[in-house]
């Protein structure tokens, strides 16, 4: 897997993101919330040693990061 091929899986996962959950217009501390809780999600499954579902929750980390971005700036934070 390439540099491209996560990126893509990150956009695809933002896609399923906003289909979801819709627009997304949090304060920053509440996106960071969200944020921790997926890195503690990758944090669980590496120390169960589940390579898929790290690989899977790393994808989420890159997806929730871009939201969060995207949100901020859409409020000019």
């Amino acid at each position: 897997m390439n540099k491209d091929d996560v990126i893509n899986l990150i956009l695809k996962e933002r896609q399923k993101q906003d289909i979801k959950w819709g627009e997304q217009n949090h304060d920053v501390y509440k996106w960071l919330a969200i944020l921790g809780e997926e890195v503690g999600e990758a944090n669980k499954a590496a120390l169960e040693d589940s390579r898929n579902d790290l690989i899977h929750e790393l994808i989420q980390i890159g997806a929730v990061t871009v939201a969060m971005i995207e949100s901020l700036k859409r409020n000019n934070y």
